[in-house]
């Protein structure tokens, strides 16, 4: 369907032929639009599909807490240079304290440094600059909800269609759930989400905060960037009928802010020890809910029997307790995108689809699955030790910390006791 032509671009796999193909995309979040902007940075003709204009991106609420680490954030930057990189904080590190929900002190706590700086830019921001982006790139863009038709009507014109949307219910219906790949069939955790100013806690700077209160839940505490400048994001994730769900009755925004406040003067009191007043970076800064971890099979089946492939949040949902949401769509996005390029004008059948997803499950997603789905059900005897034993030995804190940028690095150790004790025994503990 597409003619070959020889072409040269900063970020092209080579220099040599390359075949120009028409693909859409549904959906305008950290996958689909960096998709978008990698394909036409090759010169293909894409179709973006977004429910939301970039101005209505712009000024909506927060969708995530988005914190990308060293890898994703090279990834990213080959295919969108950041206008953020001078004015966003930098998160140099992780540290990490455990309590007992009780007592006002903590059982342990550490500083793990990061290989290299992450970075949180509010999506608001990021995507909507994107969207224009893409569009002034030559993207077809058209603002509006997909459905079933719409797939159809996309798939008998283009290439290769790509869904990349995971809050459409009609078309989260075709991507079918692996039960042999999901561990849980409703949400383990009720999230909720805060940006803040005024927030100059010591644990919080140049770093992320993660507190952990078994049996209750976890808080989270990072610097970011937001459309009125540097901030920071709490976020809470509440074990389901504890005390940290308590969400319900809230219905302002000056609501949520005071309910955070007191989440965090009774679990993680060290968090505001130096906050004189703390406000919110606007009313729309704010965000609850839930999400049900899940592993989708890759490839719909439309009704006339062609196939649409699923990408980010329509295959892969995770829990944002480890943070790898939106690390693991720039991920997903450039495997996709590697296989697109190397597939050159041949055909893009189920097979390929199946086999492009299982290339980023292997490399990718099964690590952060698995990890995310550990922290999320009571630890093995051994995790307890390892995170004990990281306040003593600094290399030890590292390793934990830098597995946010590489999840693969926790495996086999994570969840095997005996190799467990070998990286023990290698950090001296």
């Amino acid at each position: 369907m597409s003619e070959p032509v020889t072409q040269s671009h900063p970020h092209d796999h080579s220099t040599a032929t390359a075949h120009l193909r028409r693909i859409a995309i549904v959906g305008a979040g950290q996958a689909g639009l960096q998709m978008a902007l990698a394909l036409l940075g090759q010169g293909h003709a894409v179709t973006l599909i977004t429910e939301r204009s970039a101005e209505d991106i712009e000024s909506g609420y927060v969708m995530s807490s988005q914190c990308l680490f060293a890898t994703a954030l090279k990834l990213e930057h080959q295919v969108a240079a950041s206008q953020w990189d001078d004015r966003c904080p930098p998160i140099t590190g992780i540290s990490f304290a455990m309590s007992d929900g009780a007592s006002p002190g903590k059982m342990t706590s550490w500083r793990g440094e990061l290989a290299s700086a992450a970075m949180s830019v509010d999506q608001r921001l990021k995507l909507a600059s994107w969207l224009d982006l893409a569009e002034e790139k030559g993207a077809e863009v058209r603002c509006e909800v997909a459905n079933i038709a719409t797939l159809e009507t996309l798939a008998a014109s283009h290439d290769l269609v790509l869904v990349a949307t995971g809050r459409q219910a009609e078309l989260n219906r075709l991507f079918e759930r692996d039960a042999q790949r999901s561990t849980f069939d409703r949400p383990q955790r009720a999230l909720a989400m805060t940006y803040v100013h005024g927030l100059q806690a010591e644990e919080s700077a140049e770093g992320v905060s993660f507190n952990l209160i078994p049996g209750i839940g976890e808080l989270f505490v990072m610097p970011a960037i937001t459309h009125s400048g540097p901030c920071h994001i709490v976020v809470l994730e509440g074990v389901p009928g504890g005390p940290m769900d308590c969400w319900q009755d809230v219905v302002s925004a000056q609501q949520h802010l005071q309910r955070t406040l007191e989440v965090l003067r009774k679990f993680a009191p060290w968090e505001l020890a130096d906050c004189k007043t703390l406000a919110l970076t606007d009313a729309k800064g704010i965000l609850k809910g839930a999400v049900t971890p899940a592993v989708c099979k890759p490839v719909g089946m439309l009704p006339s029997g062609r196939c649409v492939l699923g990408i980010g949040d329509a295959v892969l949902r995770n829990d944002p307790i480890t943070g790898q949401g939106a690390n693991t769509a720039v991920k997903c996005s450039q495997i996709y995108f590697d296989e697109i390029v190397r597939h050159g004008a041949q055909p893009f059948t189920a097979d390929w689809m199946s086999a492009t997803f299982e290339r980023f499950w292997q490399s990718t997603g099964r690590d952060v699955t698995q990890w995310t789905n550990s922290l999320l059900s009571a630890p093995p005897a051994h995790i307890p030790r390892v995170l004990g034993a990281a306040a003593h030995r600094a290399s030890l804190a590292g390793l934990i910390a830098n597995s946010f940028d590489d999840p693969s690095m926790l495996f086999p150790w994570w969840i095997d006791p005996v190799a467990c004790e070998d990286i023990l025994r290698q950090h001296g503990a």
